[in-house]
């Protein structure tokens, strides 16, 4: 009898990521604020969480690995809500600068809120002991698939050692 085969073990790790990623951000999307979508959650969220004043469409566009056209059209139902503001760059006429308003945080915390039920939920699979020793790992995969982002394509030649953002 043949054993059943088995994807390799790195794609088996970014296949779950990617359901858990579907399954949890429906979750957080039903769970939302009426009218706030998971992509304005993701902006207004990425403000407090990263403590930053101001960013430019570009560098949250990029942040968010989304195109600009895409990151412009979430900044403008944000800005028409009154949850971010946008300026002139007075550095560069032709860029605008992105902020949280108070508005804006409110709204943030307000989908905070809203999603608190659902915690019961993942504390029901999951211990926070066990919560906290996944998140070591899940960081530094992160951190090193950020370093990975925009490589040149040189990079991803066979034994290049700039694919290992740890080396």
């Amino acid at each position: 009898m043949n054993a059943p085969y088995r994807d390799p073990i790195g794609f088996e790790l970014f296949n779950e990521i990617g359901i858990i990623d579907q399954l949890g951000g429906t979750l957080l999307a039903r769970a939302l604020t009426p009218g706030m979508t998971r992509a304005q959650f993701a902006v207004l969220n990425h403000f407090v969480r990263l403590g930053h004043r101001e960013r430019s469409p570009a560098q949250l566009a990029n942040a968010f690995q989304v195109t600009r056209p895409t990151m412009t059209s979430t900044l403008g139902r944000l800005a028409r809500g009154g949850l971010v503001a946008i300026r002139d760059d007075p550095a560069d006429g032709r860029a605008k600068l992105v902020s949280l308003t108070d508005r804006g945080r409110a709204a943030r915390d307000a989908a905070m809120a809203a999603v608190a039920p659902l915690m019961p939920i993942i504390g029901a699979i999951l211990s926070d002991a066990e919560i906290e020793a996944v998140l070591p790992t899940l960081r530094r995969l992160r951190i090193a698939l950020d370093a990975l982002r925009d490589p040149p394509a040189s990079d991803f030649e066979a034994g290049s050692s700039a694919l290992d953002p740890l080396e």
